[in-house]
């Protein structure tokens, strides 16, 4: 296969990358340090198409495919990791609902998301006891009249806090004995019955607003049922792997920043402490660091051509993000080996994209679940 991009991925690729080079990237340390939600940025974004990538131009969406969109992400990311991971998930719940949605819901939501209309998007599947095991989800959905009633508890939301439209799992009540059927619902920011919890002091991705969700008898009407009922899992699942590929393309974007900052110190000067006319050590490094992330390339690029040629991808998918934020945090680690002495500064960014990688590693599924659908789609 030839991941050599096509001219419309070029285009989508170099949009992104003038966007977030003359105006993303001068604002990443502020956004950094004081946590402020990129809104103007998204909008900007959005005006290029690029919080829709992989979306029907029929519902506001470029229509450019799921390579297009990773790469897109990459670029954002190479400049703020907080604003490529907001982009990344309204990506993904737009793409879901054009995916499962009958005509109504998408005709209705997607160009919302994709204008900026809707500021963001936001996939509310965790909860304070059911990170990776959606099976011990506790909201709970019941019919009332024509629509349902969702009760419970939501955590680590991206964007929660200011989404215009919200993807939701609630599970229904089961007769003893049989497992609860899970079933997703699409909420709009505002509606009657959900509030914000809580607003995250994270360690990294900072500017990336993350939040609880209480849902105290919010009302959901009849066209609110996003797929079946319950058939949540199914759409969780599909939303998920399809995410794991931004993530992963989102970890490509902040390893590139910190071996770019390692290079400009490479050839300015000699590492601290390194004897001249003997630079092996960082040369050992800056191998290794070039050899993590253009792997984290090929597995990424990998999977992405999967989904759009409509193969199955799950596995690709979960090798890419797994590669890509395992290797950031190896790449960016160098980063501040190379750096010496400033490296905990954050003169160049490298600090940053040192947290900013770490917490790549824990959303869209932890490091250790990839490994598990690693094993298990390759025993099967």
């Amino acid at each position: 296969m030839d991941f050599t991009p096509s001219e419309s991925q070029r285009r989508v690729q170099s949009s992104a990358r003038a966007f977030a080079e003359s105006a993303i990237a001068p604002e990443a340390a502020e956004i950094d340090r004081t946590g402020r939600f990129p809104r103007a940025l998204l909008r900007g974004l959005a005006e290029r198409g690029l919080l829709a990538v992989n979306v029907p131009a029929a519902l506001g969406g470029l229509e450019a495919g799921a390579v297009a969109a990773a790469l897109a992400i990459q670029e954002i990311a190479r400049a703020c990791a907080s604003t490529a991971v907001t982009a990344s998930v309204t990506n993904m719940v737009c793409e879901t609902i054009a995916a499962f949605g009958n005509d109504d819901q998408r005709k209705r939501h997607c160009p919302r998301l994709a204008s900026g209309d809707a500021v963001a998007g936001s996939f509310a599947l965790s909860e304070p006891d059911a990170g990776s095991d959606p099976a011990a989800m506790r909201t709970t959905a019941r019919r009332d009249g024509g629509g349902w009633v969702l009760d419970g508890a939501k955590q680590w939301i991206t964007s929660g806090a200011y989404a215009g439209v919200l993807l939701v799992w609630a599970r229904h009540e089961a007769p003893a004995g049989q497992r609860a059927k899970l079933s997703c619902f699409i909420l709009e920011g505002g509606a009657r019955g959900l509030s914000v919890r809580r607003t995250e002091d994270k360690m990294g991705i900072r500017g990336s607003n993350t939040v609880g969700l209480e849902l105290d008898g919010c009302r959901v009407p009849a066209d609110g049922l996003l797929g079946a009922e319950g058939g949540g899992f199914r759409v969780a699942m599909s939303a998920l792997d399809g995410g794991r590929i931004g993530i992963a393309s989102q970890a490509i974007g902040i390893a590139r920043a910190a071996l770019e900052a390692s290079l400009v110190r490479a050839r300015g000067r000699r590492a601290p402490g390194v004897p001249r006319g003997d630079d092996s050590w960082l040369e050992m490094k800056l191998a290794d660091m070039r050899a993590r992330l253009d792997a984290a390339i090929v597995l990424s690029m990998q999977a992405a051509w999967r989904k759009e040629k409509g193969l199955p991808f799950t596995r690709e998918a979960a090798m890419a993000k797994l590669a890509a934020s395992e290797g950031a945090i190896r790449v960016c680690g160098d980063a501040i080996a190379i750096a010496g002495g400033t490296g905990g500064l954050g003169e160049d960014g490298v600090e940053r994209h040192f947290r900013d990688a770490r917490v790549t590693t824990l959303y869209e599924g932890t490091s250790e679940i990839q490994r598990l659908v690693i094993a298990r789609r390759s025993l099967a």
